[in-house]
């Protein structure tokens, strides 16, 4: 039927088959109104990012509960009609019963996918050990095969965002998540072609996801040529808005100048954007 949203199941169908072939953008939100403004420039899925929604609630990444968490996902899903890929960090859980328990709650928000690290939020520990990280990655696809298996499941490699920065224990990592179950590869914090390159033929023909979060130089057709499946963004959409924010602010409380309000969209357009069912100039 014209205007019928596409269903959940719908969803996840669709995210499973852009990783089967092709290069595809997959950018991170961190509330709904970025979301829903993403989806409008035609990207086919987008992701969270633990770090944008975190900030942006004056929180600290890492430092929020498994239940904001999870309302979160539910939130941006039910907003959106593109697949939703959830950075569920690491799954909120130390022990495998516990992980599986999360993997299941997160599943029931309606995301298409999720990613869990291989690094434990506690501050002390960079990594798990292998042994460990692969029966996590086995116990979340366990989880996901129990609720119906749509759910795409990403295994990172944190080497490169916890100090741990050889490639060649990262590959490690990589391939025995793939041998796992997983059906995607992240490596987040790697930056150069030969990196990248390596560890999509250390994985292939599984996807592998590239974290394009700073000035690397390379375009989407650049990681498409090198075989990277996926890219996302991470935190850095949401950086872009904070630092304008905190730039113009600053400006205000420092020079008494309001400069950086030039050029400003006005309320009207944001309403007209998002469809408002109020008065367009109304608001503050």
């Amino acid at each position: 039927m014209p205007g019928t949203r596409p269903s959940t199941a719908d969803k996840r169908k669709t995210f499973r088959q852009l990783h089967q072939a092709g290069c595809f953008v997959i950018p991170n939100p961190w509330n709904v109104g970025s979301a829903r403004y993403l989806e409008k420039l035609g990207f086919p899925a987008l992701a969270t990012t633990s770090s944008g929604h975190a900030h942006s609630l004056g929180r600290a990444d890492g430092a929020l509960s498994r239940d904001q968490v999870l309302a979160h996902f539910r939130d941006l899903a039910a907003a959106t009609d593109v697949p939703l890929n959830a950075d569920f960090e690491d799954g909120f859980a130390d022990n495998l019963d516990g992980l599986a328990e999360s993997v299941t709650a997160c599943i029931a928000t309606g995301v298409a996918g999720l990613s869990i690290e291989d690094s434990p939020n506690d501050g002390k520990t960079p990594l798990y050990d292998l042994d460990v990280a692969v029966a996590r990655v086995k116990a979340a696809c366990a989880a996901i095969d129990r609720a119906g298996g749509e759910v795409v499941f990403t295994a990172r490699a944190e080497n490169f965002v916890r100090g741990v920065e050889d490639l060649g224990d990262a590959i490690r990592r990589l391939t025995a998540y793939a041998a796992a179950g997983a059906d995607c590869l992240y490596a987040p914090g790697i930056k150069s072609r030969a990196q990248i390159e390596a560890v999509v033929k250390a994985v292939a023909p599984k996807p592998v996801n590239f974290l394009n979060g700073g000035a690397f130089g390379f375009t989407v057709s650049d990681l498409a040529a090198m075989g990277v499946r996926r890219i996302s963004v991470g935190g850095s959409l949401a950086r872009v808005a904070m630092q304008a924010f905190i730039r113009t602010a600053t400006e205000i409380a420092k020079d008494g100048k309001f400069d950086g309000f030039a050029g400003l969209m006005s309320n009207a357009e944001l309403n007209a954007l998002f469809g408002a069912d109020r008065d367009p100039a109304a608001g503050s």
